[in-house]
Order: structure tokens, then C-alpha cells, then sequence
């Protein structure tokens, strides 16, 4: 695929908090594209795109799920993501690969945190975006509220392509601000087309207004267009809609639209929207070089009864059934036995991928999430994907020892699958712990050891994922030697630890000069401190945020080898953490209660008893939105307690904020 063939392709995904409605608005785009003859719906489980019997059950999208549909000659590959937190690896990997996005905000409660959260993600991503206001058939439904949110909570300037005609049980269609016509639909059935007439006379004068905004953000991108508008002229409607395209993908402006998508309506200028001004491959920030040596980016992996999966987006040139690719993030040759293009849980073959394409590929054995699949061992490695915190450990083993085995390998494909989960042994019990980003995620995975695998397992109870740090600095020089008749092991070095900012992981410097360690065994230094921090001599929990300096050492010339230099390198380490202030670390979330305003007394008084700190309310119709920081160890079963305080009125969402030092009181019994 050349890059004039890109202008025919998109590559986008839908996302957004929990219950917006992307699911609802992604299964009307299948309809109105005629992927699909038939609307799925989520409440009665019969959706294409949300295919796993945990999503059907459970009424969320777990997994993103890909496929492709055409529209106005348009090829669009689309995937649909998760809007819960405990699956925002979904997110990441998704955008990291995609190249436009709409993000569906729900008409009544606007910008939500896993939005804002995904928003920001799509920033580091530098992903364009569309915003389409959904559900303004709800009661409470305010577009222009919303509007307003996007900018003060998001901080963007949003730009409204169309305003809404009717609200709440009345929203029946949009004004089209650029050809300052209406869009009716008069019933909510999916195959009748909106009418089209005149602006109601009521809404006139508004849409003039905004006309006049759009018309002027679209002038400021280009010096011709702004010279015609400022000598007044007519702009043409073409070079208007170049202009908002430029914008858009330059980030400077976000188009909004308006719809509700369980009612049928909006969803054809929504794709018309993604058509006209979300980039192809070939533009914006993260354009890609068609032509070249191969360059892909494997970004999910799945297994199924077909075998394992790989789902890769190729960057520049081409991907052939039965080719011999590396591995350029760990030099090793793989063979690719097939190519699948993906329509949620359906598969059709191909005999090549080209620049541009998202797609499945079987037969790779050793690659995971984030490496780079090239033509050569040593080819440039692509930007890999960031991996969120685990915050939740639970202990689990199987039901019957003769399983051992069985939940051995189902944890460890869960873990191949899935890189925000973890596995560990506890240093002190033994038990197999695996640590993920909340409960739904760790009830999900071992349901599908369940499901998946036939293993039924024991699982303690959920306990916090607690990490630890030091606070002061300590230098230390060990020994380590051992002679045992044969050759000997020895090696010595001067180690120094440090304390970093919270979020900075583990760095590691070598100061030593002269020779005094050769150089081929520096890397093992490094190794050894990496091995001893995953279980820190403190309390047991992963080592995080210090620094640790090679200072000094000594070899000897046949003893010495890199695995007594990695051994000694991780005792060194230990001695001294434990001479450098040893803390707890306690994971504290970033909580939203929403809470009609007669029990948000109680509200905040639970809270603060949970060593909570409440740091702003808003309004947002006749509830309050209460912001607040609370340890995760205090959150606990408290969706319960929550509704028994506000009778049953009130939700809350959560996400891991920052990691802090937890009070001594907590640190004794984690430790």
C-alpha cells in the first residue's frame, strides 16, 4: 500500500468511561456500514463486538475487540475498547497502535474519570480525536454543559460541528453547522434515514453563533482561508472541511457531535465525521513510511482453541504468509504460519499485510506485547507500551494437587496475554500470588481459568499490593566467595543506593573506572539488583524508585565470573536497603463518589474515616461529584457500605493515583 491508497483507510478506536455508550454507538456502526443486518444490544448479550460470555454475563466490555467496516468508499478498522479501569491495558495497547479516535461521553455526566483518563492516554499516544456527546435523550442530558466540561476538565478547545435539536425525551436530531441544515429523525428505527429541513426557527440564532466559531477556528489554519474570512468573503464548505481536518489532526481543536446511538440517532454524521477528519496512516503525528524494510509492532496477544494469536499494526512495508521475520527486541527469528483480518470473533484469511494494517498473525511463538517484529535482528525498535500498576494481590492454588500443572500453564498464558497482571511467589509462604489492577480484573482472569483451562482454584482473600522504597541513602561493599574444590566464585563491589522520586523505578549507574570490574560483568551487576529488588528484604513486596551506583570492586582472574557477580550483587543490595531507611509504600486511589446532595454529609464523614482526603466537589444536576484520595486498603467492600449510607443512591468509580508511604501503624502488619 502505497501512501496515496492510505486516504481510503482508518484506523480508529471507540473509547470511554464505563456505561457512555460506546459499545451501543460501535454496534450501530456495524449496522449503518452493513457489516452487521442486525443491532446488537449490551443488556440482552447479544452484541457483536462485546463476543466473550464474561462480557455478555456481565453487561462491560472486558477485551478490545477489532474488526472492519467500509463507509463512502472508506476502509475503517475499528476497534472497540474497555471503559473500566481494571482493563485500561486495553486502552493502552490500543492507542498505541491507532491513529484517530472517537471518545463517546455519556449527555449527562459528561467528562468521567476513565475518560479523562483515557484522554490522557490518547495525548501521550498524540492520537486525533472526535468527541460524540451521546444519550442527549436522557433526563438530566445537556450538550452544551458537556461542551463546557470537555474544556475545563480537559483542557482542549471543543468545537461543535452541531447543536442539538430537542433535549432530553425530545432530542430528535442536529443542526449541520456547516451546511446549516437539519437532520430529523422521526422515529428510532435504524433503517430510516433522517430528514432533512430547514433550522428550526428557535435555534437560529444559536447556530449562527456557532457557525461563526467553527468558521473561525477552521480560518486560523491556513493564511489564505484566514484572509478570506477576514475580508468577509463566503468560505467554500471544502476547503472549510480541509481546514477542520487539519486541525484536527494538529490536536488544536476537538469536533463534537451530538447523538444518541441507542435511539438510531447521530450515528451517520458521526461516520461521515470520522471519514472527513480523522488522518489516515499517512498523516499526522505518528504518520507511517509506507515503503521500507518491514516494521511492525506486535500490541495484544490472545489464545483460543485456534492456537495463539498475535495482533500486530505494520508501520511500513510488507508482511507475507509463511515469511521469516526477528524479533528486533530480543534478535530471534520467528515464521509466520497465517494472516487473519479480524471481525470481532471472525477471521478471514490473507496472503500479506501492508503498511497501514491492523491484524492477526499465528505462528510466532516467543513474541509479547510491545516488541517489534522487522526483516532484520538488528532493525530500529518501535516505542513500546506502558504497562499500569498492579495494586491487588491474591493468593491462589488449585483445588486438587493433579491441577498443579494445568494452573501453572493457565497462569502463565494469562500472564503472556494480559502484561498488567503479575505472578510472584510470597517470599515467606510460598503461595503463588497474582497481582493485578483491581478485583473485576483478578474475578475475570480466574473465571477464565475456569472457563479456559479446567482448573478450579482457591483464591484467598484480596490483599493490598503493597511496594517498598528507602528513604535515605547507604553505601555498602560486600564479598562474596565460595570454594568448593572445583573453581571458585568470587567477586567483590561497593554498592550505593539512593532514594528517587515516586513513579521513577529502578535505575542503576556504574561509576567504576580502571578496569577493576571487566566490563562483561557489568550487565550481571545490573541482573543481580534487578532479581533482589523483586522481593525487597524489608517486608518482601517489590523493591521501586531508588537508585542504585556501582561504585567500586575487585575480580579475580579465574574465579570471578557474572553469576557471583549478579549473587553478589543482589546480597549487596539487600544490605543495603536495610541500611537506608526501609519504608512501605501503600497504593492510595484516585476516587469519584457521585451522591444525591442529601447524604453527602455521611458521604464525606466515611471518607475521612477511611483515611481519605477529599480535595473538591462539583455540582452535576441534582447530585454532588465529591473528588478524593483514599488508601486502597481502606476501599475494601466499600461500593456496600456506600449504598447502605446513601440508600442505595450513590456510585463511586476509582483509580490507582499515586503510590505513598504508608503510616507505621500499616507498614507493622504488612510487614
Amino acid at each position: 500500500m502505497n501512501s496515496n491508497n492510505f486516504r481510503n483507510l482508518r484506523n480508529i478506536g471507540v473509547i470511554a468511561h464505563v456505561d457512555a455508550g460506546k459499545t451501543t454507538t460501535t454496534e450501530r456502526i456495524l449496522f449503518y456500514t452493513g457489516e452487521n443486518h442486525r443491532i446488537g444490544d449490551v443488556n440482552d448479550g447479544n452484541t457483536t463486538m462485546d463476543f466473550d460470555p464474561q462480557e455478555r454475563a456481565r453487561g462491560i466490555t472486558i477485551h478490545s475487540a477489532a474488526t472492519t467496516v467500509h463507509w463512502q468508499g472508506t476502509q475503517i478498522n475499528l476497534i472497540d475498547t474497555p471503559g473500566h479501569i481494571d482493563f485500561n491495558i486495553e486502552v493502552r495497547r490500543s492507542l498505541r497502535v491507532l491513529d484517530g479516535a472517537v471518545v463517546v461521553f455519556d449527555g449527562v455526566a459528561g467528562v468521567e474519570p476513565q475518560t479523562e483518563t483515557n484522554w490522557r492516554l490518547a495525548d501521550e499516544y498524540r492520537v486525533p480525536r472526535l468527541a460524540f456527546i451521546n444519550k442527549l435523550d436522557r433526563v438530566g442530558a445537556d450538550f452544551l454543559r458537556v461542551v463546557a466540561s470537555l474544556q475545563e476538565r480537559l483542557g482542549v478547545r471543543a468545537l461543535p460541528l452541531q447543536l442539538p435539536i430537542g433535549a432530553e425525551g425530545d432530542f430528535r436530531g442536529v443542526v449541520d453547522l456547516l451546511t446549516m441544515q437539519a437532520l430529523v429523525w422521526d422515529r428510532d428505527d435504524a433503517s430510516a434515514p433522517p430528514r432533512v429541513q430547514a433550522i428550526p426557527p428557535e435555534l437560529q440564532s444559536a447556530a449562527e453563533a456557532a457557525r461563526a466559531r467553527l468558521l473561525e477556528a477552521a480560518a486560523e489554519q491556513g493564511d489564505a482561508l484566514l484572509d478570506a474570512w477576514l475580508r468577509g468573503d463566503e468560505l467554500p464548505l471544502d476547503d472549510v472541511r480541509a481546514a477542520l481536518r487539519r486541525g484536527t489532526i494538529a490536536g488544536a481543536f476537538v469536533p463534537v457531535l451530538a447523538g444518541s446511538a441507542f435511539r438510531n440517532r447521530g450515528v451517520e454524521p458521526l461516520l461521515d465525521a470520522v471519514v472527513a477528519y480523522l488522518p489516515s496512516p499517512g498523516e499526522g503525528p505518528a504518520a507511517a513510511a509506507a515503503e521500507g524494510p518491514l516494521s511492525a509492532l506486535a500490541f495484544k496477544l490472545t489464545a483460543d482453541d485456534h492456537g495463539a494469536m498475535v495482533f500486530v499494526r505494520v508501520y511500513s512495508g510488507k508482511l507475507k504468509r509463511g515469511d521469516t521475520v526477528f524479533n528486533a527486541s530480543t534478535g530471534k527469528a520467528e515464521r509466520v504460519s497465517r494472516l487473519y483480518e479480524i471481525h470481532a470473533d471472525q477471521r478471514v484469511e490473507r496472503d500479506e499485510l501492508v503498511a497501514g494494517d491492523i491484524a492477526g498473525v499465528v505462528g510466532l511463538k516467543e513474541v509479547l506485547t510491545g516488541h517489534t517484529l522487522a526483516e532484520r535482528k538488528d532493525a530500529a525498535v518501535l516505542e513500546s507500551i506502558v504497562v499500569p500498576e498492579a495494586v491487588i494481590d491474591v493468593a491462589i492454588e488449585p483445588r486438587k494437587q493433579a491441577d498443579a500443572a494445568a494452573l501453572s500453564k493457565g497462569l502463565g498464558m494469562l500472564v503472556r496475554e494480559d502484561p498488567s497482571l503479575r505472578l510472584r511467589q510470597d517470599p515467606d509462604s510460598g503461595q503463588t500470588l497474582l497481582s493485578g489492577m483491581g478485583e473485576l480484573q483478578l474475578e475475570v482472569s480466574i473465571e477464565k481459568l475456569r472457563a479456559r483451562f479446567g482448573v478450579e482454584v482457591q483464591v484467598g482473600r484480596p490483599q493490598v499490593a503493597y511496594r517498598e522504597t528507602i528513604a535515605g541513602t547507604a553505601e555498602v561493599r560486600h564479598l562474596h566467595r565460595k570454594q568448593s574444590g572445583g573453581p571458585g566464585q568470587f567477586a567483590e563491589l561497593t554498592l550505593r543506593v539512593a532514594p528517587l522520586p515516586r513513579g521513577t523505578g529502578i535505575r542503576f549507574e556504574n561509576t567504576v573506572v580502571g578496569g577493576a570490574i571487566p566490563r562483561e560483568f557489568i550487565p550481571a551487576v545490573e541482573a543481580g539488583i534487578r532479581r533482589a529488588a523483586q522481593s525487597g528484604p524489608f517486608a518482601g513486596y517489590p523493591l521501586v524508585d531508588f537508585e542504585a551506583t556501582l561504585v567500586d570492586g575487585s575480580h579475580h582472574v579465574r574465579d570471578s565470573s557474572a553469576l557471583a557477580f549478579e549473587l553478589a550483587a543482589a546480597a549487596a543490595l539487600r544490605e543495603a536497603v536495610m541500611k537506608a531507611s526501609p519504608v512501605v509504600l501503600e497504593p492510595v486511589m484516585a476516587v469519584e463518589v457521585i451522591t444525591p446532595a442529601d447524604y453527602l454529609g455521611d458521604v464525606i464523614g466515611d471518607l475521612l474515616r477511611r483515611r481519605g482526603h477529599v480535595h473538591g466537589q462539583d455540582a452535576r444536576g441534582n447530585a454532588v461529584v465529591l473528588s478524593a484520595e483514599v488508601p486502597l486498603e481502606q476501599m475494601f467492600g466499600y461500593i456496600g457500605h456506600l449504598r447502605a449510607i446513601s440508600s442505595g443512591r450513590a456510585q463511586f468509580t476509582m483509580q490507582l493515583g499515586h503510590y505513598a508511604e504508608a503510616p507505621k501503624s500499616i507498614a507493622a502488619l504488612a510487614a
